[in-house]
């Protein structure tokens, strides 16, 4: 798969989990994608009573043509997706494992 075809397909995984709507009002969905340098993110922010809200739930980012998962708080994986929708597993690094756990995984390295 070429680039621009990874950024509209993490674009599209990004916006769908961010549609997710739960019953806490208070607690805002944002999603917040910067394609010149190829990072995307989805977190919440908010209040929960006296208590801040604030956490990343999804950020990628495309560097030399391959994505990488810098975290993922889905349920269903961001990988398990990106292979889904035909993106090769050499493609797909998962970056909030540490480097040496990475050659465990059938995923690229780096």
């Amino acid at each position: 798969m070429e680039i621009e075809k990874y950024r509209e397909l993490i674009k599209s995984i990004v916006e769908k989990h961010g549609q997710c709507h739960s019953d806490d009002c208070e607690v805002e969905t944002q999603i917040a994608f910067d394609v010149d340098r190829d990072r995307y993110l989805m977190f919440h922010v908010g209040w929960r009573g006296e208590r801040r809200v604030f956490g990343c739930v999804i950020h990628i980012e495309i560097r030399e043509g391959k994505i990488w998962i810098q975290r993922d708080g889905t349920e269903v994986g961001i990988a398990n997706q990106l292979i889904a929708a035909g993106v090769p597993k050499s493609d797909i690094v998962l970056g909030y494992r540490s480097p040496y756990m990475r050659k465990f995984t059938e995923l690229a390295v780096g």
